[in-house]
């Protein structure tokens, strides 16, 4: 089953600007249309139309969106309070507007880091502003495809220290990324710029056999998402697991997202078998 997610990545091309270099707001944007999704205001009616279209073929997608979110949550909680992680990078963050990364960590400890990073110009021009009053935060307008333009860039260096343990939150990203980009390549990437110690959390959309998937959501999702400012790319559970080289991963492994260390007494809002995920620890 294929979702959308906060954890997006929009990939720029020519649909994400106009003409005149403003934002297009003719082109489904992924990370608009599941800000649409979770009841937000930053969006477009091409977005509205396209979740609509979304919820129509799939019903419970907003309520898989709203399991996404809970994942993010019990992960940040559990890197900031039980593996003591103090810097984070969250790719593809999608609005930081609440219940996000900062605030869950500097719960647990104030001095913690973090940097957003997005591709979406709404997201970081809203961002941005939101983030303006924060300490020890900021939005960085990157692509999720070119991880040594962020893990180097002057204002991540300036804000983390990545000789130090640090977390790679790549929640609901990589399958916007097509298999001709390499997504495993970029993920390697990434981990050879994190120090040993390091954690890398991942939530992704799992191609399932014909059985598994009856009413053809798969389908469905994706033929919405063609249209859109970046296209869905599920893969097998191996091709996941893949991500995880390099890291070992934490109980209880890759697994569907709300069996991923659920809070007791919570329920998951929609079906359990939506995206596989898992949080790893480089040795």
């Amino acid at each position: 089953m294929i979702r959308p997610d906060q954890g997006v990545m929009t990939q720029m091309t020519g649909n994400d600007l106009g003409p005149g270099g403003g934002i297009d707001t003719t082109t489904p944007n992924v990370a608009r249309i599941y800000d649409y999704l979770l009841g937000g205001k930053d969006n477009f009616a091409v977005d509205r139309a396209a979740a609509r279209q979304l919820i129509a073929s799939v019903p419970d997608v907003a309520a898989i969106a709203r399991d996404s979110r809970a994942f993010l949550d019990r992960a940040v909680r559990y890197l900031a309070a039980g593996a003591g992680v103090r810097q984070f990078v969250d790719l593809g963050s999608g609005l930081p507007t609440r219940s996000n990364v900062h605030e869950l960590a500097q719960q647990v400890a104030p001095d913690t880091r973090v940097v957003y990073v997005d591709n979406d110009p709404v997201v970081v021009s809203h961002g941005r502003a939101l983030l303006a009053s924060r300490d020890r935060v900021i939005m960085v307008h990157a692509d999720l495809r070119k991880p040594a333009s962020i893990m180097q860039h002057p204002d991540v260096l300036g804000m983390l220290d990545l000789a130090q343990p640090a977390a790679l939150l790549c929640t609901s990203s990589l399958h916007f990324v097509p298999d001709e980009a390499g997504p495993h390549q970029i993920i390697a990437e990434y981990r050879d710029h994190l120090a040993p110690g390091s954690y890398l959390a991942i939530t992704h959309a799992n191609l399932v056999a014909a059985e598994e998937d009856p009413n053809g959501d798969v389908d469905s999702a994706t033929s919405v998402y063609s249209r859109a400012s970046a296209q869905l790319h599920a893969r097998s559970l191996p091709e996941i697991r893949r991500f995880f080289d390099g890291f070992d991963l934490i109980d209880p492994g890759l697994v569907w997202m709300p069996e991923w260390r659920p809070d007791p007494g919570i329920a998951p809002s929609g079906r359990v078998r939506s995206l596989r995920a898992g949080v790893g620890r480089k040795a």
